[in-house]
């Protein structure tokens, strides 16, 4: 796998700094939120959003995007820091986020928000639909790309997997997933609640081209993006990322249970300095 140029993985870097800083300042107007997962799925939210895909900042529905599909709806925290920092979404709505009539509610929705392909949030969905917008494209001779996210939790339904066994007899060669493995559900650790491993013989085959990186290695992501978008072959593709929740916050790093985060108030800005720092630090 090749990696990538040293100015590539600083931009990248930067845009994946603003992600996880737009997240913490998002997560401070409610006083809690998934900001863990925010944090942890930023390298790969900033990669997709500002290497990978094509699209039109100006017109979200612009009909040759590539489509981006949030599954794991509760993620939208993570997914509106990443809509801002492309230019879809004006930075100073971050301040109405989970708020009465905002654009950013708590889980993603499609009639709600400029750039949000689909109502996520009902687990195990994301990946069928995927499959379908997938071939539809391909049957109106439209090149892009369809990327499926979604959690690790989503490894337990019944529909992800139907799904995958679909998307590989059809060929779908423009569908990538991304399947964040923080090991981490509401109800504890995902390999405790369901046990998924091993995961890349999996995928592997139900006919899949897999790639297993550290989705906070920024190089082995942007290589993984790129490897996905220029298989010569017909087969479906997933990246698998495992992902540190809280990544860049120490504090955040380590507590036990950071499915659904609520710190103090001084916490917020505390958390957003030591970013600011470690950013500062690496430029």
């Amino acid at each position: 796998m090749e990696t990538c140029d040293t100015a590539t993985h600083a931009r990248i870097a930067e845009h994946a700094y603003r992600i996880r800083r737009y997240a913490l300042q998002m997560g401070e107007v409610q006083g809690q939120g998934y900001v863990g997962q925010a944090l942890g799925y930023a390298d790969v939210l900033a990669t997709a959003y500002c290497h990978a895909m094509n699209f039109k900042p100006e017109d979200p529905e612009w009909e040759g995007r590539d489509r981006f599909l949030l599954s794991h709806g509760h993620y939208a925290i993570a997914h509106y820091a990443a809509l801002i920092e492309a230019g879809i979404l004006p930075e100073e709505e971050l301040e109405t986020y989970g708020s009465d009539d905002s654009r950013l509610p708590m889980s993603g929705m499609a009639t709600y928000t400029p750039g949000m392909e689909i109502s996520g949030g009902s687990l195990g969905q994301g990946l069928p639909i995927a499959v379908g917008i997938a071939l539809g494209l391909r049957l109106k001779g439209n090149p892009a790309f369809v990327y499926n996210s979604m959690s690790d939790g989503e490894l337990d339904e019944g529909s992800t997997w139907e799904a995958a066994l679909g998307a590989a007899h059809h060929g779908l060669a423009n569908l990538i997933c991304l399947v964040d493995i923080n090991n981490q559900q509401a109800d504890g650790p995902s390999s405790k609640v369901m046990g998924f491993e091993p995961l890349a013989d999996k995928w592997a085959a139900f006919g899949w081209h897999v790639q297993r990186v550290n989705g906070n290695d920024l190089p082995a992501v942007i290589a993984a993006f790129d490897a996905a978008r220029q298989l010569p072959d017909a087969r479906p593709r997933v990246i698998l990322v495992d992902t540190l929740m809280g990544k860049g916050v120490p504090f955040l790093e380590t507590r036990e249970k950071n499915h659904f985060i609520r710190v103090d108030p001084p916490e917020w800005q505390q958390a957003i300095e030591i970013l600011d720092q470690a950013q500062g630090a690496a430029r």
